[in-house]
Parts: C-alpha cells; structure tokens; sequence
C-alpha cells in the first residue's frame, strides 16, 4: 500500500472514529444545508487563545448560490443556551464567511441560528445544534 493511500485509510478511520467524540465534547462543527435554495454552511469551533472575538467559540457561515459565495449579504445570529437564556449578535464579514463569537464552552447543547437577508430584500432562516446530545 503507498503512503498516500494509508494516510488516506488513517483519515477516514480517524474521522470516523473520533469525530463522534470531538462533537459530543464541543470541539468543532460543520454542516451544509439549503436554506430557500442557498447552500449554508455551518462552521463552530472553539476561538484561537488570544484572539476571541466575543466569546469562546466562534460561530461561522458561509452563503452559496450556484455554487459561488455571497457576500453581500446581512446576518444575525441567536444562540439558546442549555439553560435557555439566549441572545442575539450581528455577524461580520471574514473573508467568505460571517463570524460571531459566542461562550459556548459550557456543557449542554446549544441551539444556533441564524437570519440573513440577500440583495433581493428576502429573509431566510436556519440553524444547528451544538454540543451535548
């Protein structure tokens, strides 16, 4: 078996096995859904010591339409915690993705969403779990 296709083998046993684990401890998160014909990609993970941008987690998307980011685009995010106290912050730009950082770091699972509005003056709506069960 060549390098490349053992390494492969590792990878996908690795994601397979431990990916599990990493979602159920908080670690990390990403999920694609179509939200009104736009592909929303779902991205948490914990924030880079020393550069928090407003929680312990930051929470990203990323907006598609036929295959090409949008970035003219306006979102704001909710987040319920375990404990359902909730609360809402604008997301900015980063690049293709639009971020909101979030304390997240405590157990349970946390419902995020988000609300985005496009160029047309439509509003579209979605959301994932993260952490716990």
């Amino acid at each position: 078996m060549n390098v490349l296709r053992m390494f492969t083998v590792v990878a996908v046993l690795s994601a397979t096995l431990f990916a599990p684990a990493l979602l159920a401890s908080g670690a990390m998160l990403e999920e694609k859904h179509t939200i009104d014909g736009y592909t929303v990609t779902f991205h948490v993970m914990p924030a880079e010591v020393g550069k928090e941008m407003g929680g312990s987690h930051d929470f990203m998307i990323k907006i598609e339409k036929d295959g090409k980011v949008l970035r003219d685009v306006v979102a704001n995010s909710k987040v319920i915690h375990p404990t359902n106290q909730s609360e809402s912050k604008m997301m900015m730009a980063m690049g293709d993705w639009l971020m909101a950082g979030y304390d997240l770091g405590h157990e349970g699972r946390h419902q995020l969403m988000v609300l985005f509005k496009t160029t047309d003056g439509a509003k579209h709506q979605g959301g994932v779990f993260y952490g716990g069960h």
